[in-house]
């Protein structure tokens, strides 16, 4: 019986080849869309499940409520958690704390960085690492040993078999060898661990500090292991009471204050991290499940088309097997017999079409995985086997795809079809069906298309507005606090400046794409006399010409006012530089200059109103120093586009900048960076030299953003391409059923563009429909998604309008072929047509 049920599938797909490539193509095309977005989802939702009890290993992350900021949430958390947190919780099997660093080192006689994590030995017993040499026992000894992965390995050594060599780090202050005491496998990308070396992390670094300051210190990240059967969800309750027990209480400008009261503590799961709210500190970019669950969506939809395709095409095609249902019946088939026939055919074009997509996958994957950075891998076999998913999925939609047509088949009356002689029939309701699913259709390919125009244009938009200085002539380079330790920075200004095209050098520790610092201020205002949080940054006079900020009113920092510059002691021998010298700083005072929003947030009306108004702000420590503002800029957006600009304090603290901020202009780009890079080498030849240029560094920040803006593109494409798909094939067989109606037309004196106009219509008239369906969601779907973003497009009709115009143009320019074809076809053929 199944062989003859495959042989009769197989006869009725050859005889209508036209139908079943259609089909065939279309199913394809929609199941390896769905089949590439589900391999992404599985991939963004599979990040550090792959680590030994990763069900029972958590992050401690940290949310800031601070006053007059946004909500902030880091993964990192206070330098104390560490110790205090295991002697609260009973439930904490393991605790460890991961500090991350850098290392520079000598390779192929060039000065690079590594990447490096400093842990404690509690770290390989909560993440079981796989050592190719040494073992997690006897690793990190001491301060002097270091672990490297295996890449890592073979890029300082020319071979993984490093365990006993030395590494040795370029310091400010010399060098310092490590020895290699284990290599372990590379990490997978699909973990929010990114590391190139481990370390051991000394804990008498923080010794001299006090406990309340370092509740301010978010330097570490921190993780623990909980008990079997222990419930995270319960600590996480117990935490704010806890807070308030430990986290002690200090005295800020005579006014007792805590942490606790703006700092929540919460443990996230490590399978977490990488999709969770928390991404401020992350150590490899993150995603948020909203992303993740529209990349679902959109797999949906497109599978649901792929399906409406082929319910569309089947219930047009059914009525030219009338005589043959009629027939089968009249032989003695059964209805039951009917259905499994029909779904039998369904399940078999499914197939086909699934062993073509797969093919189309495996093409396509390494594309994708390209574009959006990741590791797309493909098994078939095995835990995460793709094979069964993807014959699961077939039959899915093989059944749900000719469950109606089969049903609609078997129900033929054999005397009625037989006695009007008919080689077709057309089941009432099922043109009205067909309307419908034609309408369900090109609702989602046009609401994808407006979906894709508003992320377009906001990802453009968001990479190309003003941040409020000039982006264009600016480089930025890494490491320039080792010149200002080693006391060479004037003497690298002076060379920097004689490079051909450079236009200005500064320094500060606000960078382009930067995350902020916090630091508390109190403004001597009647309209802003509490305490509020603004970000503090330090700079020298040339930052703000150079970077091109704007001044809005009063002056900005100089030298001729000794109240501009920060009282600090010189460092000795390279070291740190010393503490605001309390003393001086409390009693002179300190000029600064804010921005826009800061003198909003002070209570100042108007830029001018802020000039020379007194303020104290508590640049290091609880104390707060008494500043005057001496000058407003215009406001900086140092962060993305999705942050809200930020109230900025500036103060002249040279010795405490970390970048070099240089101008260039008139001079090709690429000669400017080869330029500095000789005199940067001549001042420190064992530092690495890391210049970025503005512009690539406000892309890497929308690198991830862009990516998907064109893989959505893509989908969306294919989207359209399966809606064309099923318009074609539907309009090639409703022409063809109305050959005699056009016949006799044409003898009754219709031209031809009266019946391409008619035939046109009717296929346009579900595209009109499909738009007052797509619009209203659409727009509900871009307002939601726009609002993350604190800079956004307008959510105009344009989007709207052209996608309605492109999907009734496609349509139009599908079945205009046929309407064109059958339009002119001699009348007498078509009035011998059946």
């Amino acid at each position: 019986m199944w062989r003859n049920y495959l042989t009769v599938g197989y006869r009725a797909l050859a005889r209508s080849r036209s139908y079943a490539a259609i089909n065939i193509v279309g199913l394809a095309l929609g199941l390896a869309a769905c089949l590439l977005i589900l391999l992404y989802v599985r991939y963004e939702t599979g990040f550090d499940k792959w680590l030994p009890d990763s069900d029972r290993i958590y992050q401690v992350q940290a949310t800031w409520h601070e006053k007059g900021q946004p909500v902030t949430h880091s993964q990192k958390s206070p330098v104390p958690v560490r110790d205090a947190l295991p002697a609260g919780f009973p439930q904490i099997e393991a605790m460890s704390v991961a500090l991350p660093g850098r290392l520079a080192t000598i390779r192929d006689g060039q000065a690079v960085w590594v990447d490096q994590l400093y842990v404690d030995p509690a770290f390989f017993d909560i993440f079981k690492l796989e050592f190719v040499q040494g073992s997690a026992i006897t690793a990190l000894p001491n301060v002097t040993s270091i672990v490297l992965t295996e890449r890592q390995a073979v890029k300082q050594f020319g071979t993984a078999n490093a365990l006993g060599k030395t590494l040795t780090e370029r310091t400010s202050s010399g060098t310092f060898d490590y020895k290699v005491t284990g290599v372990i496998k590379d990490l997978p990308k699909n973990s929010h661990l990114e590391l190139e070396t481990i370390a051991r992390f000394d804990p008498h670094t923080w010794d001299s500090a006090p406990p309340s300051s370092l509740w301010g210190n978010m330097a570490p990240y921190h993780y623990v292991k909980l008990r079997p059967g222990a419930a995270a969800a319960a600590i996480n309750a117990a935490l704010p009471a806890w807070e308030k027990k430990s986290i002690p209480t200090s005295v800020i400008d005579g006014r007792a204050a805590s942490r606790a009261d703006i700092l929540d503590l919460k443990l996230v799961k490590v399978s977490g991290i990488h999709l969770g709210e928390a991404q401020l500190g992350a150590m490899r970019p993150g995603n948020d499940s909203g992303t993740v669950a529209t990349f679902s969506i959109v797999a949906l939809l497109i599978l649901v088309m792929a399906c409406i395709n082929f319910v569309n095409l089947s219930t047009a095609r059914a009525g030219q097997r009338a005589r043959e249902v009629a027939l089968r019946k009249v032989l003695g088939a059964s209805r039951t017999q009917l259905v499994t026939q029909f779904l039998g055919e369904s399940v078999l074009l499914a197939a086909i079409a699934t062993l073509l997509a797969l093919a189309l996958v495996e093409l396509s994957a390494p594309v994708l995985a390209g574009w959006l950075g990741i590791d797309l891998r493909i098994s078939y076999f095995g835990k995460d086997g793709f094979l069964l998913p993807a014959l699961l999925l077939a039959l899915i939609v093989g059944v749900a795809g000719g469950l109606y047509p089969a049903f609609y088949l078997s129900r033929f009356q054999p005397a009625q079809v037989l006695r009007a002689n008919k080689s077709s029939a057309e089941t009432q309701g099922s043109g009205r069906l067909r309307m419908l699913l034609v309408v369900t259709q090109f609702a989602i390919s046009i609401g994808l298309i407006i979906c894709t125009a508003v992320i377009y244009s906001q990802t453009r938009f968001v990479e190309t507005i003003d941040p409020g200085f000039e982006r264009d002539g600016l480089i930025q380079i890494a490491g320039g606090g080792r010149l200002a330790q080693g006391g060479n920075y004037e003497a690298f200004r002076r060379e920097a400046l004689a490079v051909k095209g450079v236009t200005g050098v500064a320094r500060s520790n606000l960078g382009v794409a930067a995350a902020s610092g916090r630091t508390i201020i109190i403004a001597k205002s009647a309209r802003a006399d509490a305490g509020t949080d603004l970000g503090f940054y330090r700079t020298d006079p040339e930052f703000f010409p150079t970077m091109g900020m704007r001044l809005l009113a009063g002056r900005l920092l100089g030298e001729r006012e000794a109240r501009d510059l920060l009282p600090r002691a010189a460092p000795a021998n390279g070291a740190r530089p010393e503490t605001a010298q309390g003393p001086d700083l409390m009693q002179r005072g300190l000029n600064v200059v804010i921005n826009r929003r800061a003198a909003l947030q002070l209570g100042f009306a108007t830029p001018q109103a802020a000039i020379g108004q007194p303020i104290r702000v508590g640049i290091e420590g609880n104390e707060l120093a008494p500043c005057t503002v001496v000058g407003v800029v215009e406001d900086t957006r140092i962060r993305t586009a999705r942050d809200e600009i930020e109230p900025l304090i500036f103060g002249y603290d040279p010795l405490r900048t970390s970048l070099i901020v240089v101008r260039y202009r008139g001079a090709i780009p690429a000669q400017v960076r080869e330029g500095l890079q000789h005199v940067w080498s001549r001042f420190l030849p064992d530092a690495p030299f890391e210049a970025e240029f503005a512009e690539d560094l406000i892309a890497q920040a929308y690198a991830q953003e862009r990516a998907r803006a064109a893989i959505f593109l893509g989908f969306a494409g294919f989207a359209v391409l399966i809606a064309c798909l099923g318009l074609f094939g539907l309009a090639a067989f409703t022409t063809e059923r109305r050959t005699k109606e056009i016949g006799i037309r044409k003898v009754l004196g219709a031209r031809i563009r009266d019946i391409v106009r008619l035939l046109t219509w009717q296929f346009s008239k579900p595209v009109v429909l499909a738009n007052v369906v797509a619009w209203p969601v659409a727009w509900w779907a871009m307002r939601d998604w726009l609002n993350g973003y604190d800079v956004r497009v307008p959510l105009g009709p344009g989007p709207f309008v052209m996608a309605g115009l492109l999907a009734l143009a496609i349509a139009i320019g599908t079945v205009a072929g046929h309407a064109i074809r059958v339009a002119r076809m001699n009348p007498i053929h078509a009035l011998r047509y059946e």
